[in-house]
């Protein structure tokens, strides 16, 4: 399970690079398919920063710290960060939809990994518990 997910948190940590490129870009991107899917309009909003730091790169660190907990098999942690990083996320996509009413194709993709790597994170403690409780009914 925690090659699992790494590997998606790997995956979020690219996607998250690719909204960082769209946010110093002012190219037109490839993810500008038309009113309502513009991922430069997203990223380029005063939403997109926190302070001077960009959305994008707190997501590229995020994903990094989910994917090293993974690795360690700090399942709690891992746990409470997913949650964290989903219930961010999530208020991003409300930000998305009834703030700016535009959707960025990088930020939806982001979400549903995370929402991924969330519920692979209380499986992977749920079924660590349940492991756990027939350890110890079998020493009884």
């Amino acid at each position: 399970m925690r090659y699992l997910i790494a590997v998606l948190a790997l995956a979020g940590a690219v996607v998250s690079g690719l909204a960082l490129q769209v946010h110093y870009s002012t190219a037109t991107e490839p993810c500008s398919i038309n009113e309502q899917w513009d991922c430069g309009v997203v990223n380029h909003s005063p939403f997109a920063v926190i302070g001077r730091v960009p959305v994008a790169a707190i997501g590229i660190v995020g994903y990094l710290v989910l994917a090293g907990l993974a690795l360690l098999r700090w399942r709690f942690v891992l746990m409470v960060m997913a949650f964290a990083a989903f219930c961010f996320a999530l208020r991003l996509t409300l930000i998305e939809e009834f703030d700016l009413g535009v959707w960025c194709l990088y930020c939806v993709i982001s979400q549903g990994i995370i929402a991924i790597i969330m519920l692979l994170s209380v499986g992977w403690l749920g079924a660590d518990y349940a492991a756990l409780k027939r350890a110890e009914r079998r020493r009884v």
